[in-house]
């Protein structure tokens, strides 16, 4: 993703037919997941579809070895995203079934994606400094293949049904708890959003190098792999909903520090370091919040929807608005904003997740 739109940019597109092309890899995230988890679920075979979806997002993105006009990229963009977005929230599940007995050792699992974005992007990044950036689409290809080839040597998973009157999934949707926590991961993703699009042009603008703008990318990575390594720990001391009100705090006083502090290198460091909070943390607490909620037999259709509302309508509401306004306002104005989103996001929070227990208590006394 850090290189894709300079490959773009390198093949002849220009901002506007780079965005869409942006759009239809975030958009496809809002309906892909569901139907490939409610297949998940209904079927029971999760790892065989995440096998094929994996096969099929590796197959589909060669194509852009081949293609040569935007029409071919936007529906090559479209075939490969459709399937990658399906893959990825089935694992998510398939994990959690493997640790139903310790959940909490999911951070454990999860920190090695983190640790294989800093490869990718230092080990690619170097590659390409000396390198054409036309072969890129090579690279990914073969990074690909090597994912799906994993998937077929990964354990299956099965959930174990005990209970013969399970709840409907349009039951569980339907609590003003899970509306609420749906709603909080699509905000949570629209502040974040700015962050992923033009944090680097951001930086440019207050004349940081390339250099020292990739490391502080490298930096937050790093901080979210600390935190995965110590989350075990954290989570026998701290429930979910401690987590989450936290780490929304902290998101909301990372964006300011960037806002307004972005001149003091010393503010950015600190800024970033909070990555951990702001993207580690509430993932952390969401993926097993989805968890609780879903239970076994929703689990896929769960990670999916929640992957849907939060990464696809979130971040494609959240890269659109900031795109939008960027030149209008500025890029201040904008993360002031994501601060303000987080506040509202606090606030439903607060009101409404983790509090299940006490009203439980409260309405049988």
């Amino acid at each position: 993703m850090p290189y894709w739109s300079l490959y773009l940019k390198d093949a002849g597109y220009n901002p506007m037919q780079i965005g869409q092309l942006s759009a239809l890899l975030i958009g496809t995230r809002i309906i892909a997941p569901n139907l490939w988890g409610w297949l998940a679920d209904r079927s029971g075979k999760s790892l065989p579809i995440i096998r094929i979806a994996s096969f099929l997002a590796a197959v589909f993105f060669a194509g852009f070895l081949f293609a040569r006009n935007y029409l071919e990229f936007a529906l090559i963009t479209l075939s490969f995203s459709f399937f990658w977005n399906a893959a990825l929230p089935q694992f998510e599940a398939a994990t959690l079934l493997h640790l139903h007995g310790e959940p909490q050792r999911y951070s454990r699992v999860r920190l090695w994606g983190s640790v294989g974005f800093i490869i990718a992007v230092l080990g690619v990044g170097s590659w390409l400094d000396s390198h054409p950036i036309n072969l890129l689409p090579s690279i990914v290809v073969c990074l690909l293949t090597g994912i799906c080839l994993v998937t077929l040597i990964v354990p299956d998973a099965r959930p174990q049904h005990h209970e013969h009157d399970s709840v409907g999934i349009f039951k569980i949707i339907k609590q003003p708890t899970v509306i609420a926590f749906l709603t909080v991961g699509m905000l949570l993703q629209i502040a974040h959003a700015p962050y992923y699009v033009f944090y680097s042009v951001y930086l440019k603008s207050y004349h940081y190098s390339a250099t020292l703008t990739g490391s502080l990318w490298a930096l937050g990575v790093i901080a979210e792999i600390l935190l995965f390594i110590f989350m075990k720990q954290i989570m026998a001391f701290c429930s979910l909903r401690a987590i989450l009100l936290s780490s929304i705090l902290l998101a909301m006083s990372r964006w300011l520090i960037i806002s307004w502090c972005a001149d003091q290198l010393s503010l950015l460091i600190i800024a970033q370091l909070l990555h951990a909070a702001s993207f580690g943390a509430t993932h952390i607490a969401t993926i097993h919040l989805v968890h609780r909620y879903f239970g076994q037999q929703h689990q896929g259709k769960g990670q999916a929807l929640y992957s849907s509302l939060s990464m696809g309508l979130g971040g494609m509401l959240g890269s659109f608005y900031s795109g939008y306004f960027w030149e209008q306002i500025g890029g201040q104005i904008i993360y002031s904003i994501g601060a303000a989103i987080c506040v509202f996001a606090f606030f439903i929070a607060f009101l409404w997740i983790g509090r299940e227990k006490k009203r439980l208590n409260s309405a049988l006394s």
